[in-house]
C-alpha cells in the first residue's frame, strides 16, 4: 500500500512540472500588432535617420522575436572569461510592458491624438523624452531588455548592437560576429554614407536563435 501510495505521488510530480512549464510559456505576454506599431512610431523618431524604414521595421521585428523567445530560468554559461557559471534568466520584462505601453497611449490621448502611433513626430519625442525621464530619470541604456522602462530597453536594445557601431564608425567592425584571425591585422572596411546596410543581422532574416537576438543583442537566453 506504500509503494503504490509513492508510486502515485511520484507520477504526480513528473506529470506536475510539463504543466508548470507549459504554464510558464502561456503566461509569456507577447507584444501585440498595436504594440508593434507603438515600436515602430518610436523607431522612427529615436533612431538615427540614416536607418531607413525597412531597417526600423526589422529592427521592431528582431525586438518583438526576442521578447517573445525569452525564457525564465534558463541557464546562461559562463560569462567571458569567467570559470562560473552566469544566473539563470530572471521573470519575463514582457509582463511589464502593457502598463508602459498604455501609459505612452494616455500621454498621446493627453495630445489629442488617438494613439502614440498617430501623434506628430515632434509631440512623439516629446513624449519619449517624458517616459525616458520617468518615475527617474534614465543614466544608461541597457545592454539587454529589463523591462524597467521599456523606451529604454527598445534603444538599448538598438544602440548596443553590431549594427549600430558599425554605423557609428562608419565600419564593418562586426563586433558580436564570430571571425577568424586571418586579416585581423588590417582596419575594418569603411561604409560609405551612401551606401545601403544590410540590417538583418546575423541570420538573415531577424530571428532569435540560441545564439542571440538581433546581431549584437544577448541573448534572450
Amino acid at each position: 500500500m506504500k509503494r503504490r501510495a509513492l508510486l502515485q505521488s511520484l507520477a504526480a510530480l513528473f506529470a506536475a512540472r510539463p504543466l508548470a512549464r507549459f504554464q510558464l510559456v502561456a503566461e509569456t505576454t507577447p507584444i501585440t500588432e498595436a504594440e508593434a506599431a507603438t515600436l515602430r512610431a518610436i523607431a522612427e523618431v529615436a533612431l538615427p535617420s540614416s536607418v531607413d524604414r525597412a531597417g526600423r521595421d526589422r529592427v521592431v521585428a528582431a525586438f518583438v522575436a526576442w521578447v517573445r523567445s525569452y525564457r525564465e530560468g534558463a541557464d546562461r554559461g559562463h560569462g567571458y572569461g569567467s570559470s562560473t557559471l552566469s544566473a539563470p534568466t530572471g521573470p519575463s520584462p514582457a509582463a511589464r510592458y502593457p502598463a508602459q505601453f498604455a501609459a505612452l497611449d494616455r500621454a498621446a490621448s493627453a495630445h489629442g491624438a488617438s494613439s502614440f502611433a498617430a501623434l506628430a513626430p515632434e509631440a512623439r519625442r516629446a513624449v519619449i523624452e517624458a517616459a525616458l525621464n520617468d518615475p527617474q530619470p534614465v543614466q544608461r541604456l541597457p545592454n539587454r531588455p529589463t523591462g524597467a522602462n521599456l523606451v529604454a530597453d527598445f534603444l538599448g536594445f538598438y544602440f548596443t548592437s553590431g549594427e549600430a557601431w558599425d554605423l557609428a564608425y562608419r565600419a564593418e567592425i562586426g563586433r558580436d560576429r564570430c571571425r577568424t584571425l586571418d586579416g585581423s591585422e588590417r582596419a575594418p572596411r569603411a561604409i560609405r554614407a551612401s551606401e545601403p546596410r544590410d540590417w538583418r543581422g546575423e541570420r538573415g532574416v531577424p530571428q532569435v536563435s540560441a545564439s542571440g537576438g538581433f546581431a549584437g543583442t544577448k541573448s534572450p537566453e
